[in-house]
């Protein structure tokens, strides 16, 4: 068994979304040595951070969970500095690992490094096959260059990272910003905004199609610790469910737990993103992973989570 006591980690991105939730969970398991850097103090993209970074925690394991990131407008308004911002904390900080003899990095990457007509289950030997999709293609291939330097740190230095590639994560605490949420929280908060005022109908990007798969994350953080304990290459893993769904069934579920009985109606002029996504996940269940949350019950707590935290967030979703 894994002794997360005798352990010190660094945990990049640790107060986000995904990042609080392995957090606890770290704590959780007896993680007594967790440094969580703020940007304000250590700026991922500058070398001279990083470095500074691991002289203050001296960590035996890394997590890199920071990103910049975004849904599709914000990707198409910032392209360049998604692509590297993305890239420059990777880069450095496995590099910089590698100096300091970090024991282990396990990064997180992208579902979006995938090509656009990836063949449906995605399977991870496919995802050099073509290029992403065009509204996140720099984001998606800044994170791909995880899994390229991982490899190659690997056969040179026999450096110990990992990189996991998960599904949409969604659930409590998700990013509602309407600049840079995803699919999940932004039909969420259109859905509540019109159930108030009486609105008859919503209307969202793209015509309905397009499918997704998502993961909660509370077994997104389950899947990266399994990985953290028992996963020692560097070929890529998914972490998902195996179960895609379109986006116009997607919204149905989200109206009706909102209670939201207007008309869900679809702008095809606006992009739908990747056509489909949808995972193979064989590769984790061989360190035992597996998604357990129903994604009704999940969309039931990001809902109840929205509103009970609708106060605080109201500066920027209203």
């Amino acid at each position: 068994m894994y002794i997360w006591r005798d352990q010190r980690v660094v945990v990049t991105g640790g107060a986000g979304f995904l990042g609080s939730v392995l957090v606890r969970k770290l704590r959780e398991r007896g993680c007594r040595d967790l440094f969580v850097p703020r940007s304000r103090d250590y700026d991922l993209v500058q070398m001279g951070a990083v470095q500074r970074l691991y002289r203050d925690a001296k960590p035996h394991l890394v997590f890199h969970l920071a990103a910049r990131v975004g849904g599709i407008g914000a990707n198409q308004a910032q392209p360049g500095r998604f692509f590297y911002e993305n890239l420059m904390m990777g880069a450095q900080l496995m590099e910089a690992g590698r100096q300091h003899g970090v024991k282990k990095v396990v990064a997180v990457g992208t579902i979006c490094a995938y090509p656009k007509y990836t063949p449906v289950p995605f399977r991870e030997e496919t995802i050099w096959d073509g290029h992403p999709e065009e509204t996140n293609a720099p984001y998606g291939l800044a994170k791909k260059m995880l899994l390229v330097q991982s490899q190659a740190y690997r056969a040179q230095y026999g450096f110990n990272s990992i990189v996991l590639f998960p599904a949409n994560l969604y659930g409590p605490g998700d990013n509602f910003h309407p600049e840079t949420s995803h699919v999940i929280p932004a039909i969420i908060q259109k859905c509540v905004d019109a159930k108030e005022a009486g609105a008859p109908s919503v209307t969202l990007w793209g015509d309905g199609t397009p499918t997704r798969e998502f993961l909660h994350v509370e077994d997104a953080a389950e899947g990266l610790l399994l990985a953290a304990e028992r996963y020692d290459r560097s070929e890529p893993v998914n972490l998902g469910t195996g179960r895609e769904m379109t986006i116009r069934e997607l919204a149905g579920v989200i109206a009706e737990e909102v209670e939201f009985s207007g008309a869900v109606v679809f702008d095809p002029g606006k992009p739908n993103g990747q056509p489909r996504r949808c995972l193979d996940v064989s590769r984790a269940a061989d360190f035992g992973f597996q998604a357990t949350r129903s994604f009704r019950e999940g969309i039931r707590e990001t809902v109840s989570w929205f509103h009970a935290h609708r106060t605080e967030l109201c500066g920027f979703t209203r």
